[in-house]
């Protein structure tokens, strides 16, 4: 197995340092970050050029930020959404489970757990990332979306209306990008709130309506490719 780099967020220390020598005994590279902010913060402010950790262990109950909102950054998050997450804490109740896996963890082991296990998970999930890396490589997709008059370049984060670049908010950016990525598509209120929620940060479906102004005002002569499908949702349809 290739060295990955593992990132475990784990506010006791003897745990976090446990978990540190058994994960480099497999050969990766393992750091460990003791707050959930901090965690974060060193997340956000990767340079460009360096690769994000391959796979994160979090704890749930953490200083800072939660576990749970560590999680469901990630799953948005451009340079992290399909790569492993493993929720290792003390929360054993079945609704702490799946409020886990809900927040986007692909497994969920709860303390005191068996080192032996927690290594086969480990093994597991690098596996199931080393498919999806693997799938994803053999894709030739461009990070240029176009419809109509409209295109959003993902790697410079701009979008543009008749090939000039227009001003976006992050949240009306990350709307544009999920109606890009499926035209036609009927987007819920709902899923466009889980596409945007970021953190703690609350984020309502009037919340959206507020957003598709906003963007449907910067979108000019085009606004009306966003279309209301009343009580349901939004998309984006071509040249209108």
């Amino acid at each position: 197995m290739r060295k990955f780099k593992i990132l475990v967020v784990e506010d006791e220390i003897d745990i976090g340092d446990l978990l540190q020598t058994h994960l480099a005994s497999l050969g990766h590279d393992c750091k460990v970050i003791h707050r959930g902010d901090d965690a974060l913060t060193y997340i956000q402010t990767l340079k460009d050029a360096e690769e994000p950790p391959h796979l994160f262990v979090l704890d749930r109950m953490l200083p800072g930020n939660s576990g749970i909102e560590i999680c469901r950054f990630l799953r948005l998050y451009q340079k992290t959404k399909y790569h492993p997450i493993l929720m290792l804490t003390a929360l054993s109740r079945p609704e702490d489970i799946v409020e886990g896996l809900d927040a986007g963890a692909d497994d969920y082991i709860t303390k005191p757990f068996e080192t032996d296990i927690f290594l086969a998970r480990i093994r597991a999930l690098l596996r199931r990332y080393e498919i999806i890396e693997q799938s994803a490589n053999e894709l030739t997709t461009s990070p240029i979306t176009t419809v109509g008059q409209i295109k959003v370049d993902k790697d410079q984060c701009k979008a543009f209306v008749e090939g000039k670049e227009i001003e976006l908010t992050l949240s009306e950016y990350k709307i544009l990008c999920a109606f890009m990525e499926a035209p036609g598509k009927v987007l819920t209120r709902n899923q466009l709130v889980e596409y945007i929620q970021d953190g703690p940060i609350h984020v309502t479906d009037r919340t959206i309506d507020t957003h598709i102004f906003g963007l449907r005002k910067k979108l000019g002569p085009y606004s009306n490719m966003v279309e209301t499908i009343r009580g349901i949702g939004y998309r984006v349809i071509g040249d209108a």
